[in-house]
């Protein structure tokens, strides 16, 4: 039998049967319908003071019909190839909308549609197979979550002891991030624990620079971010913040080598170093937990840091990280 939506002589027909407390068995005897169907209508149908009304749920019901298998989560068909496109990029959402405008004057797009747009191409939002004819784009997004999830808490962790000059000492000038120079370090690991990049990020304009090491070791880590700090001016080297790890021991070296101040963040307070933690997450679109960072090319890592530098930013007025620092080495 095919299903009709209920008309509004039905609906008034139950709301009359609901003062005369009729229950929806009854109701749906004497429409001729399914109590289910008439259970649900009363059901999804009540207002603020949680009584049945006909003419609220016959608007309702109109408004769905309006819609009804049609889900535009973008306006045009340009919007949504400029959308992949620059997802495939690692764009995320939100810097794809933010600078839409500059490269399609006259058009414009929420990242929260972005978003939708991308969980609408699999069934139940995330949580089915993806629709025929479609493309899975939730691997383009940092996370690749396959559904929409809120965060998290994490575990409390044992505190230790910094290795060196701690965080806590540190100039609330670097805090402020209103001048250049003061960076952010850490190692990523290759898998199997082989030597894998180190990354330094500056804290004002968030210019990354990734250095592929020779091992493990604290010299190794010396080494890599001797050869990036002094290829740059004074003014740009003035201080760095690193994890507790043993790859960071060698601070004594550092100073001497890159004459920049070197401060150690709290044990188990990555928050601290927010930035590299960002960055890092940034670099595993492009290289998983997993990889083998002995196997990468170093042109390949060159690639990507071009890209992350190229990327614009909400924070720095949807400039790009070189566009940012040029000016900065300027002043």
């Amino acid at each position: 039998m095919k299903y009709t939506q209920f008309t509004v002589k039905e609906r008034e027909k139950i709301q009359y049967g609901l003062w005369e407390k009729k229950s929806a068995r009854t109701l749906a005897g004497e429409l001729g319908r399914s109590p289910s169907s008439v259970a649900r209508e009363i059901t999804k149908n009540k207002n603020q003071r949680n009584v049945y009304t006909p003419r609220l749920a016959h608007e309702r019901a109109l408004k769905k019909r309006k819609s009804r298998g049609r889900k535009d989560r973008l306006k045009n068909q340009v919007i949504r190839d400029d959308v992949i496109k620059h997802l495939k990029k690692r764009w995320s959402p939100e810097q794809i909308a933010a600078t839409m405008h500059e490269r399609l004057p006259g058009m414009s797009i929420s990242h929260e549609a972005i978003y939708q747009y991308i969980y609408d191409q699999v069934h139940r939002d995330g949580f089915g197979l993806l629709k025929p004819g479609h493309q899975d784009l939730r691997s383009f997004l940092r996370r690749r979550r396959k559904r929409r999830v809120p965060k998290g808490a994490r575990r409390c962790q044992r505190v230790l002891r910094p290795k060196g000059t701690s965080i806590n000492q540190r100039p609330a000038i670097i805090n402020e991030r209103q001048r250049l120079g003061d960076w952010e370090g850490d190692s990523v690991e290759s898998c199997g624990h082989k030597p894998g990049i180190n990354t330094l990020v500056e804290r004002t304009v968030g210019v990354v620079w990734i250095t592929k090491l020779s091992s493990k070791n604290s010299h190794a880590t010396v080494q890599a971010v001797e050869a990036r700090m002094l290829r740059l001016p004074k003014k740009a080297r003035k201080s760095l913040t690193m994890d507790n790890g043993p790859e960071n021991s060698d601070w004594p070296e550092l100073e001497k080598r890159t004459k920049m101040k070197c401060y150690y963040a709290n044990p188990y307070r990555s928050c601290e170093r927010g930035s590299n933690e960002n960055t890092n997450g940034l670099i595993r679109d492009y290289f998983p937990k997993g990889t083998d960072f002995t196997t990468i090319p170093e042109q390949e890592l060159a690639e990507v840091e071009y890209s992350l530098n190229t990327r614009p930013r909400k924070r720095l007025g949807w400039l790009t990280p070189l566009q940012a620092f040029r000016v900065a080495l300027k002043v």
